[in-house]
């Protein structure tokens, strides 16, 4: 993989799951774009096989996992699962949503980098995308 010196930041967002509110997942594409980033914005009701493709196949830096439906706790472990699986170890991922404090714990547990709770900035997920991939 080159490096995010070499070029544009590659970020996969996508919506795991049957959650069919994707209006952060949206604001967050684009203001990643907008901060120059390539973003691949995979929509609605991806499976985690689904995203764990799609982040192969696009040689992404990072991916932003957006769920609001409560199903983090079963997706994102099967997402990380599948990566792994995969010898993707170098892919950083982001979680975005309702997710209370306890599961954020157990999240970055399995390796999650980030959790960006309601209320979080696009500008601090834009921060630590850029300082996760570049370190």
């Amino acid at each position: 993989m080159s490096t995010a010196v070499d070029r544009k930041i590659r970020v996969v967002v996508a919506k795991p799951g049957l959650d069919g509110h994707d209006r952060g997942a949206k604001i967050i594409a684009r203001a990643l774009r907008d901060a120059g980033m390539e973003v691949i914005y995979t929509g609605l009701h991806q499976t985690p096989e689904q995203i764990v493709e799609t982040v192969i196949q696009e040689d992404a830096d990072a991916v932003g996992l957006s769920i609001l439906s409560g199903a983090h706790m079963t997706l994102v472990p099967r997402i990380m699962e599948l990566l792994k699986a995969q010898g993707v170890d170098d892919v950083v991922v982001t979680v975005g949503g309702t997710i209370p404090a306890d599961d954020v714990i157990e999240l970055k547990a399995l390796g999650v980098s980030e959790v960006f709770t309601p209320g979080a900035s696009a500008q601090s997920a834009i921060d630590f995308i850029r300082g996760a991939v570049r370190d």
